[in-house]
């Protein structure tokens, strides 16, 4: 953080803005004489500065647990979660992600908070920054045969252990993983708690959308491509007129209505 050293109303709007530029966060002295600057020019570059200010903010909250952590020597820290709970459709997928310590990733938050173009966006710098990140699955016959939950745990523990090398310790969102000989801690709202929970559920989320986008082609009567799955008008609509594709969750309570008729 910059500590307070200039007089913002003796400095130019240009001058303003090469300190802006060249720092991530800013004191509240700095910030409240940007604030009390009459100046348009400061009042644009404040409202971007504050923006960003409270972003950096955001994130060094995301990484507390990250960082407890590392200072007990856990360095490789994997967050864990997973996509597509809810769906009528498709498979469970869930990710894990190793960051190497704190990274300015602009815009983390849980998956489902941010806007599609912006998820593909942090997901590609997650994946080019991460140490180390994997994606598991479990297809629509373990749903049926084990239920959504024990899927889904199956799907997180196979993103685990599908990374190129077991971390030292995981943080998994929600639940624990049962057979797993890894230091674990469960986070209910893990992906709005932790930085690397975070990432995997991004990475959870984009690489289901585009799963379901793929399986759009085989299937283009349902229109997975717009609602991926998930329990739409237009989805229950598609089930009425075509009934049930293969890759439909038969034993989920809308789609057994559905079949029932």
């Amino acid at each position: 953080m910059i500590k307070n050293k200039y007089n913002i109303r003796q400095l130019n709007i240009k001058e303003i803005e090469q300190i802006c530029d060249n720092h991530t966060c800013f004191d509240e002295s700095f910030l409240e004489q940007m604030a009390g600057d009459s100046r348009e020019g400061v009042k644009k570059l404040y409202k971007k500065l504050k923006r960003k200010n409270d972003e950096h903010s955001h994130l060094e909250g995301l990484y507390v647990t990250e960082k407890e952590l590392w200072s007990q020597n856990y360095l490789h820290v994997a967050g864990v979660d997973e996509a597509g709970r809810g769906p009528l459709a498709g498979p469970v997928v869930a990710a894990a992600v190793v960051l190497p310590g704190f990274v300015e990733l602009t815009g983390l938050k849980d998956s489902k908070k941010i806007t599609s173009s912006l998820r593909k966006k942090i997901c590609i710098e997650i994946k080019r920054t991460a140490l180390d990140w994997s994606v598991g699955t479990s297809t629509v016959n373990e749903i049926l045969t084990y239920n959504i939950h024990w899927a889904s745990l199956l799907a997180m523990k196979r993103a685990v252990c599908n990374l190129s090398a077991l971390p030292d310790y995981v943080l998994i969102d929600g639940y624990n993983l049962k057979n797993l000989n890894i230091p674990q801690k469960r986070m209910v709202g893990g992906d709005g708690l932790s930085a690397s929970i975070a990432a995997a559920s991004v990475i959870a989320k984009v690489t289901r959308d585009e799963l379901m986008k793929v399986l759009h082609q085989i299937y283009p009567q349902y229109g997975f491509d717009k609602h991926k799955g998930y329990g739409t008008r237009e989805h229950i609509q598609a089930l009425e007129k075509y009934g049930a594709a293969p890759i439909h969750r038969t034993d989920f309570s809308p789609v057994k209505k559905v079949l029932s008729k």
